[in-house]
C-alpha cells in the first residue's frame, strides 16, 4: 500500500454499499392469507435488470398455493409472493448488461437454471435439478414471485417486446411457452388430427399451436360450455366437445350406483366375487372409451365405434387436465402409432389401461414447463393473424396489488357473479 503524502498509509478503498429502496409486495402467509408488505430491493447486480412489473397473470398453480399453501407435493414453508406470468418495463440496468435500455418493455422467463449441468448444456434447461422458479416452493428459500412493484431479474431471462405486443399478451407468453413445448414434443406432421382435453388457458393455447403447426382438425373438450364455445368462436380449435357434467361427476363415472361392501368386494358377477376396485376401474375404462368415441365422432364419417379399428383415432392427444379419467380417454382416443402428450399436472399416481398403449404402440410423452420457447412465442405474436388474439383470453383485470385477494378468488371460478366466462385473470400495476 503506497504511503500518503503525510507519510500515513493511504485509506483502503471500500466500495459504496448499493442503494436500497422499498417496494410493495403481495405475500402469501398461509391458505388465503394474502398480505401487503413492504420489502427492500437492492439496485440490480451484475447481469441483472430491475423490472417494474406491469401485468401478472394468475396461473392454476398460483391458485393452488393461494387455497392450500401448497401445489401438489410442494408445500410452502415460508411467506411466498406468487406470480410468474409477467411483463413489465426496465427501470434500472445492472453492471455488464448490454442490449437493454431504460424503458424497454419485456416479458419475463422466470425459471433460472444453473446453466452448468449436463442437462442445461443439452439445451433442456427446464429439467435442471437446480432450477429456481419464481412463485414455486420447490427451492428453499423460495424464489419469490412477481406480484411485487419491482423485481431484479437476470437480463438473459428478460425478452424484449415489439411495441405492438401488449403487456397482457406478453404475460401470456408463459403459458404459450408450455403450449409451444408440448407441440414441439408431439411434432405433428401437416394434416394430422389432434385432440386437446381441457380448455383452460394452456389447453386453448395448445390447441392454437396444434393448428399453427399444421393439424387439419383440432378438437377441444371440456366440461365447461363457455370455454368450449370461446375456443371455437375465437379460432383456437376447429371442433368442440362439451363433456356432460352429469357424466363427469365422480359418482356416475366411478360406479357410484353399484353396491359395494365395506370389505372392498362387490356383489357377484357371473358367479365370481370381483374386487370392487376392479369393477370401478372397469367402469372408468368403459366410460373413457365411450367418451373418446363421442369426441371423435365430431370429425369422422366412419363408424364411431373406433376402438378396434387401427386407422381410427387422432394422431396426437394433448391431455391438459392432469385428471386420471382424461388420461384414460386420451389413450382410447389416439390411433395406433399416435402420441399422447401429458401437459396437465394433476393426479400424481394413476392407474392406466397400459395395454392400449402397448398393443397400439402409442407413445406417452411428458412435458415439464418449457425450454427455448420465448423467442418463438414473440415471433408468432409479431406475425399477426398466425395465432388468435391472446388479449381476448384476458377476461378480468384487477388494478393494484391491494386487489390480489379478489383476483385469486375469481381465478378459482369458471364464471363470475354476472355469469360471464372466467378464463384468464390478470393483476395490473
Amino acid at each position: 500500500m503506497a504511503p500518503s503524502a503525510a507519510g500515513e498509509p493511504a485509506p483502503m478503498h471500500v466500495p459504496a454499499a448499493s442503494k436500497a429502496s422499498t417496494v410493495t409486495a403481495s405475500v402469501l402467509h398461509g391458505p388465503r392469507d394474502l398480505r401487503l408488505e413492504r420489502r427492500s430491493i437492492e439496485e440490480p447486480s451484475i447481469g441483472e435488470l430491475q423490472i417494474s412489473i406491469h401485468t401478472t397473470g394468475i396461473c392454476g398453480s398460483d391458485v393452488s398455493y393461494y387455497k392450500k399453501f401448497a401445489n401438489g407435493d410442494l408445500c410452502a414453508c415460508m411467506p411466498l409472493s406468487l406470480g410468474h406470468e409477467s411483463s413489465g418495463t426496465v427501470v434500472a440496468i445492472g453492471p455488464q448488461v448490454t442490449g437493454f435500455k431504460l424503458g424497454d418493455r419485456v416479458a419475463l422467463e422466470v425459471g433460472i437454471p444453473c446453466g452448468q449441468c449436463g442437462i442445461c448444456r443439452q439445451g433442456r434447461y427446464n429439467l435442471c435439478k437446480r432450477m429456481r422458479f419464481r412463485s414455486s416452493a420447490k427451492s428453499v428459500p423460495h424464489f419469490q414471485g412477481t406480484l411485487q412493484e419491482r423485481i431484479n431479474h437476470p437480463a438473459v431471462w428478460c425478452h424484449k417486446l415489439p411495441d405492438h405486443i401488449s403487456f397482457d399478451a406478453a404475460a401470456l407468453l408463459e403459458p404459450l411457452s408450455v403450449a409451444i413445448h408440448a407441440v414441439n414434443r408431439a411434432s405433428p406432421t401437416p394434416g394430422s388430427s389432434a385432440l386437446v382435453i381441457g380448455a383452460g388457458a394452456v389447453g386453448l393455447l395448445t390447441a392454437a399451436m396444434a393448428k399453427q403447426s399444421g393439424c387439419s382438425t383440432v378438437t377441444i373438450a371440456d366440461v365447461d360450455q363457455g370455454r368450449v364455445d370461446f375456443a371455437i368462436a375465437k379460432g383456437f380449435a376447429t371442433h368442440g366437445y362439451v363433456v356432460p357434467r352429469a357424466l363427469s361427476s365422480c359418482s356416475s363415472i366411478y360406479g357410484g350406483s353399484s353396491s359395494s361392501s365395506s370389505s372392498g368386494t362387490s356383489t357377484p358377477v357371473d358367479g365370481v366375487m370381483t374386487p370392487a376396485s376392479t369393477l370401478s376401474m372397469r367402469s372408468q375404462f368403459d366410460y373413457a372409451k365411450s367418451l373418446a368415441a363421442d369426441m371423435l365422432s365430431l370429425t369422422t364419417t366412419s363408424n364411431p365405434t373406433f376402438v378396434d379399428d387401427e386407422d381410427d383415432g387422432v394422431n396426437v392427444t394433448f391431455e391438459c387436465t392432469g385428471k386420471e379419467v382424461c388420461m384414460h380417454t386420451s389413450l382410447y382416443a389416439t390411433r395406433a402409432g399416435g402420441k399422447v402428450i401429458m401437459v396437465g399436472m394433476g393426479t400424481p399416481v394413476q392407474t392406466l389401461p397400459m395395454s392400449v398403449a402397448h398393443l397400439r404402440e402409442i407413445d406417452i410423452l411428458g412435458i415439464f414447463r418449457y425450454a427455448n420457447t420465448y423467442a418463438t412465442g414473440i415471433r408468432l405474436l409479431s406475425a399477426r393473424g398466425v395465432l388468435p388474439c391472446l388479449d381476448d383470453m384476458v377476461t378480468h383485470r384487477f388494478k393494484g396489488l391491494e386487489n390480489a385477494h379478489g383476483a385469486f378468488e375469481l381465478a378459482s371460478r369458471t364464471v363470475d357473479d354476472e355469469g360471464n366466462l372466467v378464463l384468464k385473470v390478470v393483476i395490473e400495476a
